[in-house]
């Protein structure tokens, strides 16, 4: 069985603007990358199960890229996501509202080629990311 690794985040916004940040293409393309040199420069959602979501990632220099892709098996709205990426990996995202605040967490395979550490400090660094654009957001 592959490896599972959790990252959290409480977003200081309530579970709807939560909600709408992860899912909207709109506000995914701001959020969604790692490291300022990298960029999200399209995404779509279909989000109904068995609906996809994909995301371009891509390097700003153009040096690399590519779509992030996945299949929707489960959809709670404002509450639970979970989708099977084409590897077969499975990832699922809990959305606790806290009055104000929303915890965010997300449990997903890890892959084989890099260290689950790496994993986790990129999958975090995307969530960071996410909470600091949902906590501007309006």
């Amino acid at each position: 069985a592959p490896t599972k690794i959790t990252i959290e985040a409480t977003v200081m916004a309530p579970a709807p603007r939560v909600w709408a940040c992860w899912t909207e293409p709109a506000h995914i393309t701001r959020w969604n990358f790692a490291s300022p040199d990298w960029q999200c420069p399209r995404a779509s959602n279909e989000l109904v199960v068995g609906g996809k979501y994909m995301a371009r990632m891509e390097a700003k220099d153009g040096s690399f890229g590519f779509d992030f892709e996945a299949t929707y098996n489960e959809i709670v709205p404002q509450a639970r996501l979970v989708y099977t990426m084409p590897d077969g990996r499975v990832v699922q995202t809990t959305f606790e509202a806290l009055g104000d605040a929303t915890k965010v967490t997300t449990i997903f395979d890890a892959e084989t080629q890099n260290a689950a550490d790496m994993q986790r400090d990129g999958w975090q660094a995307i969530l960071n990311n996410f909470k600091a654009h949902t906590e501007a957001a309006r």
